[in-house]
């Protein structure tokens, strides 16, 4: 019988996960996928594999014929990291913490409406809000005025410019985009890092379709900075520590707070009270070698708790 061979979008719907999770998975390596053309085929072997790789942990130091630790489930979404993507990997890695922990990086803002929606357990985001110039809690205030949720500081970074190595079209500031010809590749509709650059665009009276670049749009950080590398663009805006690992130029705009947002409900009470005490432990970076550009002093402070108790 021949194997089947699935499609990205197929692979989503067959584990309940986003398409945008499934390209994460192909990238990390975690699933294994080959190219025809340029399109993306999955073998049902390596989905097979895949689950099998991420089926229930045992306790750690088990015995044979020692009982199953219960495993739990919790859905992260939101915004992009690096680092992030770090943390989550640590979790799955960690034996002693018996839980699956399934992520989407859509965005910022789409991140949180999935929060609101209960379609996630926990949102990562970096919200600026122009009227209080504040990160995240406005935002989220807004949202969860009497919802259970936490508020818990992941990494401080800085959002600015990244350029090519020597700034070869010499980029000072935002009043560098006023002739019309230098090319930017954006993100997505409802990430962070668009919301800086269309609030920054108001602020200098620049004009979207002003900017060369502006609907090319990536979903990642990494994304972005890659089309900056390779010369198909000549600025995008991100993050400090993708500038440094691609050896590319760095001007900050601006220092932010990139938190996780924590929505308890009774159901994913114990899940969610493992991966935030694996955040505030000193396991949670541990081997990790955490690229230049964050600053992790407060990562895993509780920065709001719930109004309400947690059921």
């Amino acid at each position: 019988m021949t194997e089947k061979i699935y499609t990205p979008d197929e692979i989503a719907q067959l584990l309940q996960i986003s398409k945008h999770t499934v390209y994460e998975l192909i990238k990390r390596e975690e699933l294994i996928a080959f190219k025809i053309g340029n399109k993306m085929r999955i073998e049902e072997k390596e989905v097979e594999a895949f689950k099998r790789k991420n089926s229930t942990r045992v306790s750690s130091g088990r015995s044979e014929g020692a009982s199953v630790k219960q495993n739990f489930f919790a859905r992260l979404a939101g915004s992009h990291d690096i680092l992030l993507d770090k943390f989550c990997q640590s979790v799955h890695q960690d034996s002693r913490i018996p839980v699956t922990l399934q992520t989407s990086f859509i965005g910022s803002l789409e991140g949180l409406m999935a929060l609101y929606r209960d379609e996630c357990d926990i949102a990562a985001v970096h919200l600026f809000d122009e009227n209080t110039s504040q990160y995240n809690l406005p935002v989220i205030n807004q949202f969860f005025s009497s919802a259970p949720v936490s508020v818990v500081r992941f990494t401080t970074r800085r959002q600015g410019f990244i350029l090519p190595k020597g700034n070869p079209k010499n980029i000072t500031g935002w009043e560098s985009f006023a002739n019309g010809n230098l090319r930017i590749v954006n993100r997505q509709k409802g990430s962070g890092t668009r919301q800086l650059l269309d609030s920054s665009l108001r602020k200098h009276n620049l004009s979207p379709p002003s900017i060369k670049g502006y609907e090319t749009e990536e979903s990642t950080h990494y994304g972005a900075a890659s089309m900056v590398v390779n010369g198909t663009a000549d600025v995008t805006i991100g993050i400090e520590p993708v500038a440094h690992l691609l050896g590319l130029d760095f001007l900050p705009l601006a220092e932010e707070s990139f938190d996780l947002i924590f929505k308890w409900t009774g159901k994913n009470k114990q899940a969610l009270n493992y991966v935030l005490e694996h955040l505030q432990s000193d396991n949670a970076f541990k081997g990790t070698l955490v690229p230049e550009g964050y600053d992790l002093t407060e990562s895993g402070k509780v920065i709001q708790s719930p109004a309400a108790e947690i059921i």
